[in-house]
């Protein structure tokens, strides 16, 4: 299964371009690192972590169920996009078996025989997909729209339900800016370009999108869509959807481009179909977003504050005095240790406790700067102690690592996982702690200590989110250790106010929740514009709708 030769549409190595993440951890192997002797002790003593037995297979040593399609399935599909855009071979199907959460990790480490989609495409045109989703809905072959493969809800599964096979539409080929308009502040950018890619060919005019969700280096404009995704800097520059002005999306009813103004009372906004859709509803083609001119001037300052409820209180009223910092962020008190951990001085002078406290601002010097002051006096009104620009430029200096942490943790033989979720500010306090015992109870009852961090990334004038960090020793079955743990967590954040995903999306994990969190004349909904859309379920079967 070695990526680096090639071969035809069958067999077992690459016939195309792979993601650009390894195949059985997150993002670039170069980047990952293997915890300290003096960490794992750490974990052996607090959370009972030991090694995991046996050692990781190597690609050559997965074994994929074969594909369900036969050779004239392949000859179809290689009509339509060309011979060299269509592969069968185990080394394109094994990358796109699934996303990167903990369950799709540790399922992906398994021996035993694998789900992957039976066939790989990479259309490189709208008139393709319309086809492709044509023949497939002929013969009964489900569609799952790949982007980047960052998905940590089940959102990429390979799941086919009742139909006869399935296949994975990778659209890296969208990969133009197709259209800039520099006095509107607008671009035209085609689903797969990546985060990166995004930037670069935006500041090469001048401008930027910045969207930095922590799967930024490898996720898609697409799929930043199809979630409706929130970057880090989402205070500043608002969530995905935010900044979305219109679509493209090819269905199998037909092709829409949505969006003609910056605003309409011309009905119901149809791009709202489609923002969070997940690929249910259609193929995301292109998207044109708002941009802005690359900032001049950056400023960093971080804060403490003695506690998490005081810290929320000082984001809140930040927020709601629109005092606008760029980015703002919360951790509580054990998130903090674990970062103080990290570093011994903040600011100069040691820090011992309390929550730590990020922020940033952007524009020109004259708007960072009266950004920058106008957040200060909130902050230092509302109890908080500044430490510096140096805590806030370390964070943001290695703030897309996290997912590699993880895997050392899961190679280590720890259970690490995050989830999210958001509410009012009246109700957050109330989640949070709800949450959190919902998690250590789980754990507790599958025969191991936690540790559950927790922060505020983004906010709102109404309310934020909070975002779950767990680590905990493997228990028996792992897969069904964090299955009986994301029950109780999820059934604890319903009922107790907050939504079941802030940012991660549905997919398929989160989807035995939809029915209360939008009711069932909601669901009833979602059903009729799926029949009407696609009305032979094609369409990444499985997920969002229950």
């Amino acid at each position: 299964m070695a990526p680096e030769t090639q071969a035809g549409p069958g067999g077992t190595a690459a016939a195309l371009p792979l993601p650009p993440m390894t195949w059985d951890a997150w993002g670039d192997p170069a980047l990952a690192k293997p915890l300290s002797d003096d960490i794992k002790g750490l974990l052996a003593a607090a959370l009972g972590v030991s090694p995991a037995d046996g050692t990781r297979p190597t690609a050559d040593e997965v074994v994929l169920r074969p594909s369900a399609l036969g050779p004239e399935d392949v000859a179809a599909l290689a009509a339509v996009v060309g011979p060299e855009h269509v592969s069968t071979a185990d080394a394109d199907r094994l990358p796109r078996s699934g996303g990167k959460s903990t369950p799709d990790l540790l399922r992906r480490r398994s021996r035993d025989p694998q789900d992957a989609p039976d066939a790989v495409v990479l259309p490189g045109s709208e008139e393709e997909i319309a086809a492709l989703l044509a023949l497939c809905a002929e013969r009964r072959i489900a569609v799952v729209p790949f982007g980047g493969g960052t998905s940590v809800v089940g959102g990429l599964d390979p799941l086919r339900g009742p139909l006869t096979a399935v296949l994975s539409l990778d659209l890296r080929r969208f990969d133009r800016l197709e259209h800039l308009d520099a006095v509107s502040g607008e671009a035209v950018l085609g689903a797969g370009v990546t985060g990166p890619r995004a930037e670069e060919l935006l500041s090469a005019h001048g401008f930027e999108l910045g969207h930095y969700p922590q799967s930024f280096r490898f996720a898609t404009v697409g799929g930043f869509a199809a979630t409706r995704s929130s970057g880090q800097d989402s205070a500043g520059y608002g969530r995905f959807d935010e900044m979305v002005r219109g679509l493209r999306v090819v269905t199998p009813a037909g092709t829409l481009d949505l969006g003609r103004a910056p605003a309409s009372a011309a009905g119901p906004d149809l791009r709202e179909l489609f923002l969070g859709s997940e690929g249910v509803f259609g193929v995301i083609t292109a998207v044109r977003l708002r941009v802005h001119p690359v900032p001049a001037v950056k400023i960093h300052e971080a804060w403490s504050f003695p506690d998490f409820a005081t810290g929320a209180t000082a984001l809140r009223e930040v927020e709601q005095q629109g005092t606008g910092p760029t980015v703002i962020r919360l951790s509580d008190e054990s998130e903090t240790m674990i970062n103080l951990a990290m570093t011994e001085k903040i600011g100069g002078e040691q820090v011992t406790g309390g929550c730590l406290a990020v922020t940033v601002f952007e524009g020109t010097e004259e708007q960072a700067e009266a950004r920058h002051e106008r957040t200060r006096a909130v902050l230092l009104a509302a109890g908080g102690t500044p430490l510096g620009a140096e805590p806030a430029r370390a964070w943001e200096h290695g703030r897309f690592n996290a997912p590699y942490l993880r895997d050392a943790l899961l190679d280590a033989g720890a259970l690490c996982e995050t989830l999210e979720t958001a509410t009012d500010w009246a109700n957050l306090g109330r989640l949070k702690s709800a949450a959190t015992e919902a998690l250590q109870g789980a754990l507790t009852a599958s025969g191991t200590a936690s540790l559950v961090l927790c922060h505020i990334s983004h906010v709102y004038p109404t309310g934020a989110s909070l975002y779950f960090t767990v680590v905990a020793a493997q228990q028996g079955e792992p897969l069904a250790q964090w299955a009986q743990v994301k029950r109780a967590v999820s059934d604890a954040i319903m009922a107790n106010g907050g939504t079941i995903t802030h940012h991660h999306a549905v997919g398929a994990d989160h989807r035995p929740w939809m029915g209360a969190e939008v009711g069932e004349v909601g669901v009833r909904i979602l059903r009729a514009v799926k029949d009407a859309l696609d009305p032979a379920g094609i369409l990444n079967p499985g997920k969002l709708i229950p």
